[in-house]
């Protein structure tokens, strides 16, 4: 199939598939005009692509990925992924309890909200300078608290 074919199939402009195939993601063959010709490896290739594209990595880690046919070397790449992931995912159950928090809220003013206030003082506490805080990693305790 030609490049338009193939990228008609997914949705996808065909610079895509160039910009792929010029990072060494896809190998098309070429026919005697020199245009590229995609096979059905080329299909699930690109399919396999956006798989994990959409699972969240990127093409220099997709493309290591396709270069690694040990497993150890392929785990090795996949947990710092999936630990990105579970940082990010942290992140946003944090950000979503926050939002559900004040929508929760009756307070008028968001600032007076109980559990905005403790969020609001996590921060507050979270850029105190590592060197001055106490053991634990807590920042250090304040006079009069």
């Amino acid at each position: 199939m030609s490049i338009g074919a193939l990228a008609a199939r997914f949705g996808l402009a065909t610079h895509v598939l160039r910009h792929w195939e010029s990072m060494g993601l896809l190998h098309p063959s070429r026919d005697v005009g020199g245009r590229r010709r995609y096979g059905a490896d080329d299909l699930t290739r690109v399919a396999t692509i956006l798989v994990f594209k959409e699972a969240g990595l990127c093409l220099d880690t997709i493309r290591s990925l396709s270069a690694t046919v040990e497993r150890a070397a392929r785990h090795e790449i996949l947990r710092a992924e999936a630990e990105e992931i579970r940082s990010r995912i942290a992140a946003a159950r944090a950000s979503l309890e926050l939002i559900e928090g004040v929508l929760n809220c009756e307070h008028e003013d968001v600032t007076q909200c109980p559990d905005c206030r403790r969020h609001i003082a996590e921060q507050a506490g979270s850029q105190v300078p590592a060197h001055r805080r106490a053991r634990g990693g807590k920042p250090p305790a304040r006079r009069g608290d």
